[in-house]
């Protein structure tokens, strides 16, 4: 059983779940009650990670309405007090006073690049970045929970089951000890029986707390107190969708689609916008600012003012010589620029060949479970007529024992075999972009 263990703490690793309910009655504060759509939707809007997302489109939204902002006019407000401590100024002979001023000053300034532009653009880009990396996020949390919730029910029905078979094995015990007894049947049958029945109850102990570090996992995802209980409203058959699952394969992949792509098409246009960016360092700046000042002497003396109320100023510069630097700049940018063409290539071929991959992985997985599940029906079939034929003595107590360890193999294969066909299914799915909300 070390194998079901194994696989279900792989999935305890896992994080992002469920949305509650409240309990039909509302009464009990410590149970909350899961369908599997509500438990996605819950995830998604307590997550962590989906509330850091928010906050970093909020910061690329705020990144782009400062470049936006820099192309506006900057008006600014300004007063200098100044005095020249009884200082007169000597002009041809004639002393003119200059008493403690006061100036007043407002200036208005705006300039304008296309280094301001792109930097705007640039700030478009990130904003549809920060978005895509939230929806991408927002599926590895419902694929998460659709993994974990479909682990806990699969463990739930073995365990299930596995107590039915327990109940089964002690009955055979309480009659091999009753045969003993009478001199039908030796000790040593008994015995093998009891060590079966032990095997059987450290089964189930292990599958049980294979199933709370599942649910433990839901908690600690969902940021629950690890004192609320997690009832799962949904059955297996109710979600295990093999049919529609299959239609999958059918699905014709596009790339543009996939959230991935979309993301590294992003990225070719941040780098793109970068190039244009250091191309700009050659470009022209043109600067127009109007500036108002008022200026009041503190004195009645006669004095010169020669401040002038208003002024206009436009002024163009262009560089002209970096020593090569803007040039180098520019040609690390437009190298980057090519290097995310090769990259998107890469990822749309790498797309098309995942697909082909997931769509045989999805394909085995359905055969295997099939299998599995017919195996289990098999072992579990033979298991019942074993212990049928030990009550009327046509079986031995290594035949119980040989059913016993059958099951045991044939529920832990089925349990890997449902969860690598889930897992299979989540791939799938999340390659072609598709809604993997649960109704």
């Amino acid at each position: 059983m070390k194998r079901i263990i194994a696989i279900l703490t792989i999935f305890t690793l896992s994080w992002g779940v469920l949305s509650a309910q409240s309990s039909p009655d509302g009464s009990d504060s410590t149970t909350l009650y899961f369908s599997l759509s509500k438990a996605q939707q819950y995830a998604i809007e307590h997550s962590i990670t989906m509330k850091n997302s928010s906050l970093s489109e909020r910061q690329a939204e705020a990144s782009r309405w400062s470049a936006i902002a820099s192309m506006l006019p900057q008006v600014s407000l300004g007063y200098d007090y100044s005095d020249m401590l009884g200082y007169q100024m000597n002009m041809a002979g004639m002393k003119i006073a200059m008493p403690p001023s006061g100036t007043f000053g407002v200036t208005a300034a705006v300039a304008l690049s296309g280094a301001q532009v792109v930097n705007a653009l640039m700030g478009t880009v990130t904003m549809k970045m920060s978005d895509l990396q939230t929806k991408l996020n927002e599926q590895q949390i419902m694929e998460q929970v659709k993994l974990l919730y479909f682990s806990a029910l699969i463990s739930d029905q073995i365990l299930n089951l596995l107590k039915e078979n327990y109940v089964t094995l002690e009955k055979l015990y309480q009659f091999s000890m009753k045969s003993v007894e009478v001199g039908i049947t030796e000790k040593v049958d008994a015995d093998q029986i009891l060590v079966q029945l032990a095997t059987m109850q450290n089964t189930i102990s292990s599958t049980a707390r294979s199933l709370e570090m599942v649910y433990n996992s839901l908690r600690l995802a969902m940021n629950i107190s690890f004192d609320k209980e997690i009832v799962l409203t949904q059955t297996l058959d109710e979600i295990f969708d093999v049919e529609g699952t299959l239609k999958l394969l059918n699905e014709t992949l596009i790339p543009e689609n996939n959230i991935s792509y979309q993301l590294a098409l992003q990225n070719t246009e941040l780098t793109k916008q970068q190039k244009n960016l250091a191309g700009w360092a050659w470009g022209p700046t043109m600067t127009f600012a109007y500036q108002y000042s008022s200026k009041h002497y503190f004195s009645n003396e006669m004095t010169m003012n020669m401040t002038p109320p208003n002024m206009i100023a436009i002024k163009l510069s262009l560089p002209i010589f970096s020593s090569g630097k803007n040039l180098e700049t520019f040609r690390k940018a437009n190298l980057e620029y090519k290097k995310s063409l090769n990259t998107l290539d890469e990822t749309e071929r790498s797309l098309y060949i995942q697909h082909r991959q997931l769509r045989y992985n999805l394909t085995s997985a359905y055969e295997k479970l099939e299998t599995q599940k017919k195996n289990i029906e098999v072992s579990q079939s033979v298991f019942d007529n074993i212990s049928k034929k030990y009550e009327f003595g046509r079986a031995s107590s290594l035949d119980v024992t040989n059913s016993t360890s059958s099951l045991i193999m044939a529920q832990s294969s089925y349990i890997q075999a449902a969860l690598e066909f889930v897992n299979a299914q989540i791939e799938l799915e999340k390659l072609l972009n598709r809604n993997i909300y649960e109704k």
